[in-house]
């Protein structure tokens, strides 16, 4: 059974991650310990709300230290929703330009659609080669967020749109993401965390 850590910076969505995970058969622990976060099989950065508030609370335990050290390293790591945002070099809300983990190339904007935030069920353009939706092509997933990164250079991604094209999931080497929540996305979500837990 793989071990997954769960990192615990106080985001609003640690216990359904923690409960999707065990739903698809992890070993799962919610804690800040930097050392179980780098002995982990696989370890999560959950977040919601804001790309600096979630950035600061991640960088406050020393999150930031540990996702670089095991990317560096080549050891899993899954973000979600802002969780994905953060491992960017930057976000920039309301004019405001936060720095990123900066594990992924480029910036995190606003979306430009027309009614924002994005908040539903929507599909996904998968890439050939995706580990993390292997037999979910034709799912959609949930989603709640008023900015995305368009592009990632040098990563497998998976789009989707919303006023314009924007990466729903990311995917290069041991590192992947995912702006939709997967364990707010039901079946779909299940299959994509045992997806996940596969790669480790």
């Amino acid at each position: 059974m793989s071990r997954v850590v769960v990192l615990d910076h106080g985001s609003g969505n640690l216990r359904s991650a923690e409960r999707a995970l065990q739903r698809v058969g992890a070993d799962v622990e919610v804690t800040a310990d930097l050392d179980r976060a780098r002995e982990a099989d696989g370890l999560v950065v959950p977040g919601v709300g804001a790309f600096a508030a979630c950035m600061a609370a991640i960088r406050e335990v020393g999150g930031d230290v540990v996702v670089r050290e095991r990317v560096a390293a080549g050891r899993p790591v899954l973000g979600i929703c802002v969780g994905m945002q953060v491992l960017f070099e930057e976000g920039d809300e309301h004019g405001e330009r936060t720095e990123g983990i900066g594990v992924l190339p480029g910036a995190v904007r606003r979306l430009e659609a027309d009614v924002v935030p994005h908040m539903g069920w929507n599909g996904v353009e998968v890439p050939e080669g995706s580990a993390l939706f292997t037999g979910l092509e034709s799912e959609r997933f949930y989603f709640v967020h008023s900015y995305a990164a368009e592009d990632v250079p040098g990563a497998l991604v998976t789009r989707s749109v919303h006023g314009q094209p924007f990466a729903a999931a990311v995917e290069r080497g041991a590192l992947a993401a995912t702006q939709f929540h997967p364990e707010k996305s039901g079946d779909a979500g299940a299959g994509l965390l045992e997806n996940w837990l596969r790669t480790l």
